[in-house]
């Protein structure tokens, strides 16, 4: 019960250290940056407005961007959270090893 409540620990600290995990990610053509942080926060939106043709241009690369920065968000918050069960879990193998 000691190492379950260990483990509960060192996630929750492991889930407050990805909120400083920033991922990065930008569109095609360098005009929208996304970033979010490992916890899969926006935490900050750049658009080069000048280089916009038409809103729906910009809707377009805002959907794409952010949906690419979520992905790798998400991957990134995963494998943390993996990495520290695995080290809560007794040696079993093909699930910790």
């Amino acid at each position: 019960m000691n190492q379950f409540k260990s483990t509960q620990k060192e996630v929750e600290k492991t889930r407050k250290r990805l909120d400083d995990v920033l991922v990065r990610e930008q569109s095609v053509d360098k005009m929208i940056t996304v970033i979010v942080n490992a916890n899969r926060r926006i935490t900050d939106i750049k658009v080069q407005t000048e280089e916009v043709e038409d809103n729906e241009q910009l809707e377009d690369y805002l959907i794409t961007t952010i949906n690419k920065a979520m992905t790798k968000a998400d991957a990134t918050h995963e494998e943390e959270l993996q990495n520290n069960a695995k080290k809560g879990l007794p040696d079993i193998p093909g699930i910790t090893s």
